[in-house]
């Protein structure tokens, strides 16, 4: 999840309640003796109904094709993108793993070790789904994933948290921001949660500040055509450092994690110990796992990055993710009839409904309950580009080094420019 509006997933796919086996060609099926295929599966929940939607999606699966059982291995998922690099050096790949989109797909497919679904992707799902879903898994216009869902950003917030602090507006410029920031303070409230330990949610933040200082260009050409030799890119880093510099993040948040427990980000909203946090749309899910009854938090809001004043970025412009699944290289044929039945309507509502977030499939929205999510699915409606996440548009390397370089300056290592010649020589490198 992409570089244009084309990132939306805002297009149906056909309804697969069950997908038989159709033989399809390509992979190195090696069934067993008696004909018995099992599929090895890479996915990163590990705990709650997200885990469990993969135990049951496989379990319908093995009654629809009574010869193909699926093996889950459940990642962390700050761990997912190293064990499959090590798993592409290694050239040990599961059958089925997570893939983000962007560079970072696209340097599985440099190495050759998956393979295109182009021909194998059921054509109901195809045409339902259409191109705009694919866009982040396509790679030299080959397609190399089956979307699951669409996990556009913004910034989820407490209701009752906001009324205590006497905030009655939810900010829409980084002027209102700074200002609801002070009365959470006044108040007595943690307001904004961040899992710098993790590095991604801290480089959020930049990632944001860049999306309203840059142009429409730079920001969507980063898995084409870096360029970071235009001041905006100095000026995102600098708005970061003022805006940290007001110490509007949770105690101790350069060692807090993003989803672990409830002494993470995600956990301080869930207990209603910090007001906010940037994130993206698997956030609601996320912080019902982590509410004392692990339900979701009834006072959950959101609402888009603030403006900042004088950027060249669109207004109402986004960024986010899109998360799919890819077949490795040698993966037995069966991988394409397990992406197509869980692309299909009714394994997408369940996706939506146990990782309470938006599914790729737009036939399968109705199954969208939690009120929080309605404001940012009208937002990515309306807005005019969503483009990628940095790390994955620019890939495993140069997005590491992104990360890392926004921890640093936020832990008073570095500073702005420091940061954008960190990207500038990374990229570079390639």
């Amino acid at each position: 999840m992409t570089m244009r509006k084309a990132f939306t997933a805002a297009a149906a796919v056909a309804a697969l309640a069950a997908v038989g086996l159709t033989g399809c060609s390509g992979g190195s099926d090696k069934p067993s003796a008696d004909g018995k295929v099992t599929l090895s599966l890479w996915q990163n929940s590990t705990t709650g109904d997200g885990k469990q939607f993969w135990v049951d999606a496989a379990d319908a699966f093995h009654k629809a094709n009574p010869n193909v059982t699926v093996e889950i291995t459940n990642i962390q998922n700050e761990d997912m993108d190293g064990k499959l690099q090590t798993a592409v050096n290694s050239g040990d790949m599961p059958d089925i793993f997570m893939a983000r989109g962007g560079q970072k797909l696209a340097d599985v497919v440099k190495a050759g070790k998956v393979r295109p679904l182009d021909d194998k992707i059921d054509p109901a799902v195809k045409k339902a789904m259409g191109d705009a879903a694919f866009a982040a898994f396509t790679v030299d216009g080959k397609i190399y994933g089956m979307p699951s869902a669409v996990l556009p950003g913004g910034v989820f917030y407490s209701k009752d948290l906001f009324k205590k602090a006497g905030i009655t507006s939810e900010p829409q410029t980084m002027d209102e921001l700074n200002a609801a920031v002070d009365k959470l303070k006044s108040a007595g409230v943690q307001p904004i949660a961040l899992g710098g330990k993790d590095a991604w949610p801290a480089a959020h933040w930049y990632y944001f500040f860049a999306t309203r200082e840059c142009g429409k260009d730079l920001v969507t050409n980063l898995a084409t055509k870096a360029d970071f030799g235009d001041p905006c890119w100095l000026k995102a880093a600098e708005d970061l450092k003022n805006f940290a510099g007001t110490d509007p993040f949770n105690k101790g948040f350069l060692t807090t994690s993003a989803q672990e427990g409830a002494n993470s980000s995600a956990g301080l909203v869930a207990n209603h110990k910090a007001a906010m946090e940037l994130m993206g749309a698997w956030d609601v899910g996320v912080i019902a796992s982590l509410t004392p009854d692990q339900k979701p938090l009834k006072d959950l809001g959101w609402f888009p990055f603030p403006a900042v004043d004088g950027g060249a970025g669109e207004p109402g412009a986004m960024m986010g993710g899109e998360d799919g699944f890819s077949c490795s290289k040698d993966a037995p044929a069966a991988c394409e009839d397990f992406l197509n039945f869980v692309g299909g309507k009714e394994q997408q509502e369940n996706y939506a409904k146990m990782y309470q977030t938006i599914p790729a499939n737009q036939d399968a929205l109705g199954a969208v309950t939690d009120p929080s999510l309605a404001p940012l699915m009208d937002a990515y409606k309306k807005a005019p580009y969503v483009s990628l996440w940095m790390d994955s548009a620019l890939g495993q390397n140069v997005g590491n080094a992104l990360n890392t370089g926004v921890v640093e300056m936020l832990a008073g290592k570095g500073d702005p420019q420091k940061l954008v010649d960190t990207i500038k020589s990374a990229a570079s490198r390639g």
